[in-house]
C-alpha cells in the first residue's frame, strides 16, 4: 500500500489557499478550487501526485487532525466485522 498525506495551507499575502500532497519524499501543491468540496480538493491533490509518480490503484481517503491521508490500494481488501474491532 502507498499512503499520501494532504494538508490545507491558507492564503498568504502572495499565494492563494492551496493543498499540499506528500509521500515518500515527494511533494506537489495545487490551488484550492472553491467550486468543489474540501474532500475533492484533497483527493485532486493526491491524484495529481500519484499521476506524477506513476502510481496506480484505488484511492481511499480519511480525515486526520492535520488534513487527510490517502491510501492507494493495490492489493486485496480485508474487511473487519464488528467482532474484529
Amino acid at each position: 500500500m502507498i499512503a499520501i498525506e494532504t494538508r490545507y495551507h491558507g492564503p498568504t499575502n502572495t499565494k492563494g489557499s492551496r493543498i499540499v500532497a506528500s509521500a515518500n519524499g515527494h511533494r506537489l501543491t495545487i490551488g484550492v478550487d472553491n467550486a468543489v468540496s474540501v474532500e475533492d480538493n484533497h483527493a485532486n491533490a493526491a491524484k495529481e501526485l500519484a499521476r506524477k509518480l506513476g502510481w496506480r490503484g484505488g484511492l481511499i481517503g480519511g480525515h486526520t487532525n492535520k488534513g487527510m491521508v490517502w491510501v492507494w490500494n493495490i492489493g486485496p481488501v480485508v474487511l473487519l466485522g464488528d467482532s474484529d474491532v
